[in-house]
């Protein structure tokens, strides 16, 4: 099956993951053929791929616009998340959990 992520606009650093992503080749789609990447490492599906290198406190660009920024350097075709990002938007986006996204810093009972 192939492998495809999604770029939202011409300017993001990362494009989305439109199935759940194993190293190698990845279709980059926009409504037409936007290229090819490489993912180097596991993605879940709906999560950001690294379209080029990011250095560590580089902007991550999504929609055209600053997202987050890199808590340290990724290598193109990595998982984009919140163990190498932080938001901009959500103070709290360094309490969650990196693969559900569930705050850490609250209990529920």
């Amino acid at each position: 099956m192939e492998q495809t992520a999604f770029l939202i606009h011409p300017d993001d650093n990362v494009a989305t993951a439109l199935t759940a992503l194993t190293p190698g080749p990845v279709r980059l789609l926009n409504g037409t053929d936007a290229g090819s990447c490489a993912a180097i490492e596991d993605i879940p599906s709906g999560h950001k791929l690294a379209l080029r290198d990011i250095a560590a406190q580089e902007d991550i660009i999504k929609y055209g616009v600053v997202i987050g920024r890199a808590t340290k350097a990724i290598p193109c075709g990595g998982w984009v998340h919140l163990h190498v990002m932080r938001s901009l938007y959500d103070e709290r986006s360094g309490h969650l959990d990196v693969k559900t996204g569930a705050p850490g810093d609250t209990k529920y009972e």
